[in-house]
């Protein structure tokens, strides 16, 4: 089992900057990325980044340029991440969470379902003036 731990968010007002920090405890050793999704009110939950040991780092459209992905995956006991959110805007306000995901699963649906899928508590993050 992994467990995650997030920190952060809050109310910054537009142009402004924010930093979110999570932490994965437990078996971390199954897991194979690291990213962030949020959930805006009236909408589903929409993936914001995505990084992979050695591999890419995926950003969504609306996070290209204004967010930054960092994950430490060196320590063997747990995982630390994080988002730099920079240039705010109100279209930014969401629920942001924190997830930890295996390497294995099965098409469902039309979509994945990962073996191994964890998402922190979320982070509340509002843009306004």
């Amino acid at each position: 089992q992994v467990h995650l731990v997030e920190s952060g968010g809050g109310l910054v007002q537009p142009g402004g900057s924010l930093r979110l920090s999570c932490t994965a405890f437990g078996t971390v050793s199954k897991i194979y990325t690291m990213g962030w999704g949020r959930l805006v009110t009236g909408r589903q939950r929409e993936e914001v980044a995505r990084i992979t040991p050695g591999g890419p780092i995926n950003y969504s459209d609306f996070a290209e340029g204004r967010f930054t992905i960092s994950v430490d995956f060196e320590d063997t006991s747990k995982i630390t991440a994080s988002l730099q959110m920079d240039n705010l805007t109100p279209e930014d306000t969401a629920v942001y969470y924190c997830n930890a995901r295996g390497q294995y699963g099965r098409f469902v649906d039309g979509g994945v379902e990962y073996d191994d899928d964890y998402w922190g508590q979320g982070s509340q993050v509002t843009v306004s003036s």
